[in-house]
């Protein structure tokens, strides 16, 4: 007689688990960040708006004016800026002391915008505040001419002579002291031309409207010329770089 069969236990049949014993299987966690995040769902969203800020923070406002300000066209729009007024009162000498007041504060507002920008072609700081400096006499220069255009002829080659020696001067500083300057030469010329200017504006009093009309639209043609030669020798040399770098290439 053969002793009965003792069951296996229930931990040791096909190998498999005791379900008495065994725990649930827990499917891992998912990530915290998926790469590949559903357009619209937050993540996306912040990780597209972090690269939108990224791009647009890559260049501020003021390297921008300084790209604007240190373009040879730039320069040129200040040229024009003064070459048309001087035109315009050569042309129309007989034109009231009001028409040349009015005439010669708009130039001296714009110019001072032009002025503003190119200020901040120069990367050092020390080096923008005599452009700065110019482009706020010019402002407060063109206000005074508007704010009582029928003001004396005395007070207008007053204001006139004024911001021409101050920022003949101002620039005659600027084109001794900067650092890497291109076209020196031409920058001093032209500063110089300005302090000429309002020497000449200064210690010459015009009797007449018509006088003095004819001595600010000579020294605008002047000044506007010079300022020109300034920006098309910026081109010239932006030229022969942008060919040196093609035969180096």
């Amino acid at each position: 007689m053969t002793a009965p069969h003792d069951p296996a236990p229930a931990s040791g049949r096909a190998g498999g688990p005791d379900p008495t014993t065994s725990r649930p299987m827990v499917p891992p966690a998912p990530p915290a960040h998926h790469p590949t995040a559903a357009p619209g769902s937050a993540a996306h969203d912040s990780g597209a708006g972090a690269g939108a800020v990224g791009s647009r923070s890559g260049q501020g406002p003021a390297e921008a004016l300084g790209g604007l300000g240190g373009s040879w066209s730039w320069l040129l729009g200040a040229a024009v800026a003064t070459i048309v007024p001087g035109i315009l009162v050569l042309v129309w000498p007989d034109e009231t002391l009001h028409v040349l007041a009015v005439l010669v504060g708009l130039h001296l507002l714009v110019l001072g915008g032009f002025r503003f920008v190119a200020a901040f072609a120069r990367p050092d700081h020390g080096e923008r505040f005599p452009g700065l400096l110019i482009a706020v006499l010019y402002v407060v220069a063109g206000v005074l001419c508007l704010r009582n255009p029928l003001q004396t002829i005395t007070a207008l080659a007053l204001i006139v002579g004024m911001v021409w020696l101050v920022t003949g001067l101002l620039a005659l500083y600027t084109a001794m002291s900067a650092k890497d300057l291109p076209h020196r030469g031409l920058l001093l010329g032209a500063a110089v031309l300005g302090v000429v200017a309002g020497v000449v504006v200064l210690a010459l009093p015009a009797e007449s409207a018509r006088a003095l009309t004819r001595l600010l639209g000579l020294w605008l043609v002047l000044l506007g010329l010079a300022e020109g030669a300034v920006a098309l020798a910026g081109r010239a040399a932006l030229g022969r770089a942008s060919a040196r770098r093609a035969a180096a290439r």
